[in-house]
């Protein structure tokens, strides 16, 4: 027996061929979608699916334009260097993605002649992709009939079964209820179904239940308590962490920076120098951190920024060098018309906008000089 069958308070299961008919219908027209009849490009699932890893498909859009438009094919993103990768990811967040987004196109190449492997077991080998993108990319660019089970998918499922278990627990239910729906035919047009559906009608607040092709099998409709699902346990908020900043300019026009170590949060991107972010941090020593010797100036107010796993606060202090000032050891001067091509994580791009506005990470003209 499914585990569908075994439902509560349902009468029937859902029944795949109304949401692909639904699908058919009200399909959402994304730059990496393919269209209805056209197949799929794996690099082109590949890359977006990475891309919109705990991000919305509004902000990846621009990001998935212009990384199309710079590396059209797997080969030529491979063949890159890391840091010109890095630089088109800068501000969408969670850098690890671009470095291994990077990491996964040089094996393909490497070790698969350039072609995506067609199944989940050979695409988890690669680096970068785990068990939910493995899925998408099977069942989307191949029609492999799998699962991928994202948040929105979540929420569907929740609700359709009215699962009780609460979130991250409730996940390996979820997942064997999302499979016991699957058909074995176009698994790609339903997985992408599911994610539409989720984002469009059985959205977090306020779901359209009357437009929803599976209203009267939902057991969370039934009971009128459709907003409750998912369940999701109490999430944890870690401690906060403080640090300093230093925007150091020199008056030709020069950003001292420096590049953060390729391990770890945010690891090989740009920043200005600054101390360590710590529990312990002491606003009365802050200058000791200074990366070299000028009048520092504390500006007012301070940058807010929340990681995964911590809040963190920076106080910014700022100072004016004079042209050709040689930058210290393990520093470099970047040049102020070219930073918005920088890649300066957010945290980063709001302490040069705190220092220096927010108009000098916009796109310039001039390339800029070089020190």
């Amino acid at each position: 027996m499914s585990l569908a069958a075994t439902a509560p308070s349902q009468k029937a299961a859902p029944d795949p061929a109304d949401l692909l008919r639904w699908y058919d219908r009200h399909r959402r027209v994304l730059p990496w979608r393919a269209r209805k009849g056209e197949r799929a490009d794996p690099y082109r699932v590949w890359l977006s699916e990475i891309m919109l890893q705990q991000t919305t498909v509004k902000a990846v859009a621009p990001y998935y334009a212009r990384f199309l438009a710079r590396f059209p094919t797997v080969s030529e993103l491979a063949a890159a260097p890391l840091d010109d990768v890095l630089k088109l990811w800068a501000g969408l967040g969670y850098y690890a993605r671009a470095r291994n987004l990077h990491a996964c196109a040089k094996a393909v190449v490497a070790q698969h002649r350039g072609a995506f492997p067609d199944g989940e077991e050979g695409l988890r080998a690669l680096p970068g992709i785990g068990a939910y993108t493995a899925a998408a990319i099977a069942a989307i660019a191949f029609d492999r009939p799998t699962s991928p089970v994202d948040g929105n998918i979540e929420r569907v499922i929740a609700r359709l079964f009215a699962v009780e278990e609460e979130l991250p627990a409730a996940k390996p239910r979820i997942r064997a209820l999302a499979t016991s729906l699957t058909p074995l035919r176009r698994a790609g047009d339903f997985a992408q179904a599911m994610m539409d559906l989720g984002a469009t009608i059985c959205t977090p607040k306020n779901p359209a239940c009357g437009l929803c092709p599976w209203m009267a099998t939902c057991a969370a409709r039934e009971r009128g308590d459709q907003e409750s699902f998912p369940r999701k346990a109490e999430k944890k908020t870690g401690v906060l962490r403080r640090g300093a900043a230093f925007v150091a300019v020199r008056a030709d026009g020069f950003l001292l920076t420096r590049t953060r170590p390729e391990k770890g949060l945010l690891g090989g991107m740009t920043e200005v120098p600054g101390s360590e972010w710590s529990r312990e941090f002491d606003e009365g020593t802050a200058l000791k951190h200074a990366p070299l010797r000028a009048t520092w100036r504390r500006l007012p107010g301070m940058v807010t920024h929340t990681f995964t796993h911590f809040p963190l606060e920076l106080i910014i202090y700022r100072a004016e060098l004079p042209a050709h000032r040689k930058p210290p050891a393990g520093t470099r001067w970047t040049p102020l018309a070219g930073l918005a091509g920088e890649a300066l994580p957010n945290v980063m791009r709001k302490v040069v906008a705190h220092a220096l506005g927010s108009d000098v990470l916009e796109p310039s003209r001039s390339s800029g000089r070089r020190a």
